[in-house]
């Protein structure tokens, strides 16, 4: 028998989650949002935006499923993304809905 325990940002019924992350490193200019937005997309039941800073990192705000979430931090990180990122800072909290699809803005 194994026990699972509550992952940050995941209530106990497993509704829905908001991730927000900061990518910084060399992500503006380069189609990263839009990238991000197509990959939120593919991803599927995900609903949010992608936002330059203007500090040079871009903040990208997702709700849906933990675990689609989760695949969308994956993505962020694994270099795979136009532009260079040097890391990624992510919180996670209750979904707070208002979003229709995934924007860039």
């Amino acid at each position: 028998m194994s026990t699972r325990t509550q992952s940050a940002g995941e209530d106990a019924a497993g509704e829905t989650v908001r991730m927000t992350a900061w990518v910084r490193g060399r992500v503006q200019g380069v189609g990263f949002r839009w990238f991000t937005r197509a990959s939120a997309l593919r991803i599927g039941g995900l609903a949010g935006f992608a936002l330059n800073l203007g500090d040079g990192r871009v903040q990208v705000v997702a709700e849906g499923p933990r675990d689609r979430c989760e695949l969308l931090l994956r993505w962020l990180r694994t270099g795979d993304t136009p532009g260079r990122v040097e890391g990624v800072t992510e919180i996670w909290g209750p979904s707070r809905g208002g979003y229709e699809g995934f924007a860039i803005r």
